[in-house]
């Protein structure tokens, strides 16, 4: 058999008709039609490299998890990084074959480092990317509430809400990975990378090689975050125009990048810019110039008309804030509203008074909501047709497989029975630890089922979405509303509600884009399977090691009521999933969205969001010579702001200059600059900037600088205090 694989006639012997050309252009386009199932894959050099950089992002990304700036390094780092590696192994390494020509034979290095290896190793990364999110529970109730939870029972949960995502990719694998018209848009940038970084890369005239601009960039990426991360703080957030009056509420409220507007605010520091919203290297032009309209509407129109017309009292309260407030302005001591039992104690509350969130606070989730019945609406619209006849074609023309299907089925398939038993064994696992450690994860049996029941539903239709258009709505909201009306006044139980129902969705189509990525490239499923089955092992384990390492080593950790506001360990994304869990969990929707709520108002937002693409749809019907109208998106602008809070403004500003100066500016006039060096500069600016937050942690860790630079953490602690007349808080000058 020849070692490459060609397009070679147009039906099989199964009597299936083949497609020459990709059904999809970008993909016909992108990906190469060859395959080489001579390349060895399950080589030393894979095993090695691959867990290693399952291992340090795991580590890296919980690492920064707690950050107030966490930075997030993604699968993209080590994409590039292992690539001088590889090659220095395969270049080195004894080539001598062990057990020859028998079962277990095996060698160090079976040749050239391989495109499939790379790939193989990234779906390794790709398990340390992020973070697993049933953290957040583990911090809310270990650090926050203050509650026992014990590691087992902790482990468990974050084993199992991974898990489950294999058990609906499985089930879904055939009708979202197979079809041509299945083409998962995000994929074909990992392609193109690969391609681009195994092809001979010789230095231009003048210039350098992929390697040498990233370890240039690494290096210099290292050295630099000593300023922002340990000398000079301020650079994290420069709020220069708070200086201009430093007595004055209003100018701070206007200028703090922190707590305020941000006008004019800048982060001199990669971890402030990609913190939130990923690297801006990475964002085309086209979702950036949306999120920048969505944010200034958000930032600029919204919020000051709200807070300065006192929509909900909202002068009694800071501009920007997720805290959560008692009615004359102080912050609400939910502890004392916790009874013995983890429940709501109704007498404290009834006593205490209705819990109230800033009016910002409240309109983001206005904004959730919005964005929400605003993503169904855009699809059904503008990608309606799109979908339901690529949809159509894919689940009843089964006879008819593109080339790249066919060449996969020259490599044995994931027998459906694996998906079924790791799917049965982990919803049994998941109800015996609910019932088990009740007391903890207060989450009933019938809540696992319908847990699973709204996760099984939803990851097909959401599925096609993102196959075909990139986008992926959000269950998070729909699940905290659902858990929070059926089963009111337990917060941890809607905590896991919504880790079982939404995330272990997500986390399917996770797995579902690696298998195409794996498709695409040509490895065989069953190597797949094992790459992510053992990455998800080896990430989960180092995930909840590293969280339960930082949790008995740092003091306070995520408790702000005793952290300075410089502390690099204020946990904002923790503290909002805490938030989170008491408006929806402790307290339950209706007390706060319901007819027991002052926010009840605020569902019209989903109101909103179904008609706002619907004007967008009409303008582009009535006028279809305005291509720019389509380019109009409304659930990116109403969900920009998503991140805020924990996103600050001067984590948006910064993000914006720098994705419309790589996005706009470069793209545009130095194209094949950008195509060379956008993605590998990424690359080194996380690299560099994670290994000297981690060096500086274990090496300076409680040793600081005590001067003007590393005080208030942007120069602007006025920013913080309500206007509202007679509401006294601790340094804020009373109105």
């Amino acid at each position: 058999m020849a070692s490459r694989l060609e397009i070679e006639g147009s039906e099989n012997e199964h009597g299936e008709e083949e497609e020459e050309e990709c059904p999809v252009k970008q993909v016909e386009l992108t990906v190469p039609k060859t395959d080489d199932p001579s390349l060895d894959i399950l080589t030393f050099r894979m095993w090695v490299l691959g867990i290693l950089s399952c291992v340090l992002l795991s580590f890296v990304n919980q690492f920064f998890w707690y950050r107030t700036e966490p930075l997030t390094v993604t699968s993209i780092s080590a994409q590039i990084a292992v690539v001088p590696i590889g090659h220095f192994m395969a270049r080195t390494l004894p080539t001598r074959v062990f057990f020859k020509g028998r079962r277990f034979e095996f060698s160090l290095n079976r040749g050239p480092f391989n495109i499939k290896e790379h790939v193989l190793i990234t779906i390794f990364a790709n398990s340390g990317a992020g973070t697993v999110y049933s953290t957040h529970i583990l911090t809310a109730v270990k650090l926050i509430y203050r509650r026992k939870l014990d590691f087992l029972p902790a482990i468990l949960l974050m084993f199992t809400t991974q898990v489950l995502g294999f058990g609906w990719a499985g089930l879904f694998r055939k009708y979202l990975v197979e079809p041509g018209e299945m083409w998962w848009p995000n994929n074909l940038v990992q392609v193109s990378l690969f391609r681009a970084l195994h092809e001979k890369d010789k230095r231009s005239k003048g210039g350098t090689t992929r390697t040498q601009f990233f370890l240039l960039v690494l290096i210099s990426s290292l050295a630099y975050y000593v300023f922002p991360g340990y000398m000079f703080k301020m650079l994290t957030s420069f709020s220069w125009v708070c200086w201009l009056a430093p007595k004055s509420i209003l100018v701070q409220q206007l200028g703090s990048g922190m707590r305020g507007l941000g006008i004019a605010a800048l982060g001199f520091d990669w971890s402030t810019i990609s913190s939130y919203l990923g690297s801006p290297l990475a964002s085309p032009w086209f979702a950036t110039a949306n999120i920048a309209v969505g944010f200034v509407f958000v930032m600029y129109v919204m919020t000051p008309i709200t807070y300065w017309s006192n929509a909900y009292g909202a002068k009694k309260f800071p501009i920007f804030s997720s805290g959560l407030f008692m009615g004359n302005g102080s912050e609400y001591e939910i502890l004392s509203i916790v009874n013995s039992n983890f429940h709501l104690d109704r007498e404290a509350y009834s006593k205490n008074g209705p819990l109230h969130l800033s009016t910002f606070f409240a309109m983001t989730y206005g904004l959730g909501f919005a964005a929400l019945s605003a993503t169904v609406v855009h699809v059904l619209l503008f990608h309606g047709r799109e979908i339901w006849m690529q949809s159509k074609r894919a689940f009843e023309d089964s006879k008819k497989i593109d080339i790249h299907t066919r060449l996969m089925r020259r490599y044995k398939s994931v027998p459906q029975w694996w998906f079924h038993i790791i799917l049965v064994a982990n919803i049994a696992l998941i109800i015996f630890i609910c019932q088990y450690y009740n007391e903890s994860l207060q989450l009933p049996w019938w809540g696992v089922l319908l847990a699973c029941a709204i996760a099984i539903s939803f990851t097909l239709p959401i599925g096609i979405i993102s196959a075909t258009t990139n986008q992926q709505p959000g269950l998070n909201i729909i699940t905290e509303y659902i858990i929070g009306y059926m089963y009111p006044e337990f917060p941890v139980a809607n905590m896991c509600f919504k880790v079982y129902g939404y995330i272990s969705m997500a986390q399917a189509l996770t797995f579902l884009s690696d298998f195409k990525l794996g498709h695409y490239m040509k490895i065989p499923p069953r190597t797949m399977f094992l790459a992510q089955v053992v990455g998800t092992i080896i990430s989960v384990i180092v995930y909840t090691l590293t969280a339960w390492w930082l949790m008995g080593t740092i003091p306070n950790l995520c408790d702000i009521s005793k952290l300075p506001d410089d502390s690099p360990w204020r946990c904002p994304m923790d503290n909002v999933f805490y938030d989170a869990s008491v408006i929806w969990g402790l307290l339950g929707p209706r007390r706060i969205f319901g007819d027991l709520g002052e926010y009840a108002k605020v569902n019209l937002f989903f109101l909103g969001g179904a008609i706002a693409p619907l004007l967008v749809w009409l303008a582009h019907k009535a006028f279809p010579g305005q291509k720019w109208i389509r380019l109009i998106h409304m659930p990116i602008m109403l969900g920009a702001t998503s991140m805020m809070p924990p996103a600050t403004a001067v984590n948006y500003t910064s993000w914006l200059l720098v994705a419309f100066l790589s996005g706009y500016v470069v793209f545009r006039y130095k194209q094949e600059w950008w195509k060379r060096y956008n993605y590998v500069m990424s690359g080194g600016l996380d690299a560099g900037t994670a290994f000297m937050t981690i060096l500086l942690f274990l090496t300076l860790n409680g040793i600081s600088i005590d001067w003007w630079g590393n005080g208030n953490v942007d120069g602007c602690p006025l920013a913080r205090c309500p206007t509202a007349k007679g509401i006294a808080i601790e340094s804020c000058p009373l109105q």
